[in-house]
């Protein structure tokens, strides 16, 4: 073994044992097309350590689409997307919220040239952007 790769075996043991080493990134949700045809991912963001959330768009006719998708599926937890015209009313949200096994969604909304807010939640990590996607 060269004096080189010996050393950083050695560094990399150290570091085990004092448990600095830094782990991998969870593998992230991908998108799952739930939203359908014509519907183009234009956003996305994780929610925590436990998925992704997607937002899509179909320009042919102007509807936005929302999916939160867990990153490994198991028991099911709660799972919420939703998605919002930015000037519209909270309680206006389109949303999907339920205890699921693998995504909530997909949530529509009509919203040509115009900003949303949109957001997803996976057992207690939560996650939004307001006034996305403008345009």
């Amino acid at each position: 073994m060269s004096a080189l790769r010996g050393a950083a075996v050695a560094a990399a043991l150290g570091l085990a044992a004092t448990g600095i080493l830094v782990a991998s990134p969870a593998h992230a949700a991908a998108y799952n097309d739930a939203c359908g045809a014509g519907y183009g991912v234009v956003r996305k963001m994780d929610i925590g350590d436990s998925g992704t959330a997607f937002l899509t768009y179909n320009a042919s006719n102007g509807y936005n689409c929302a999916v939160t998708v867990r990153n490994s599926p198991g028991d099911p937890i709660e799972v919420v997307v939703g998605i919002k015209r930015t000037a519209d009313d909270p309680a206006d949200a389109v949303q999907d919220a339920g205890m699921y096994t693998t995504y909530a969604g997909p949530v529509y909304l009509h919203a040509p040239a115009t900003c949303v807010d949109w957001f997803g939640h996976i057992g207690g990590d939560n996650n939004n952007r307001n006034q996305d996607a403008c345009g």
